[in-house]
């Protein structure tokens, strides 16, 4: 049974073990760099941003329903 144990523990303690050189190996830059990257990117795309250029009112899934009155 305490063999059964140790092998388990030891199959647990590999997968860690690979688990952490994995991500040892990630590539990982600066937070400044991360930061630039990312404010760049936004502002390139903000004149596509529709919740910073809004969304004409003919293409708006979300506008109210148009009544229909025969009367």
């Amino acid at each position: 049974m305490s063999n059964n144990n140790c092998s388990s523990s030891l199959v647990v303690a590999q997968r860690a073990v690979k688990q952490l050189r994995v991500e040892a190996s990630v590539r990982r830059i600066q937070v400044s760099q991360a930061a630039a990257e990312l404010r760049n990117f936004c502002l390139q795309n903000a004149s596509k941003d529709p919740l910073l250029v809004g969304i004409p009112s003919s293409e708006n899934p979300f506008r109210p329903p148009k009544s229909c009155s025969l009367f």
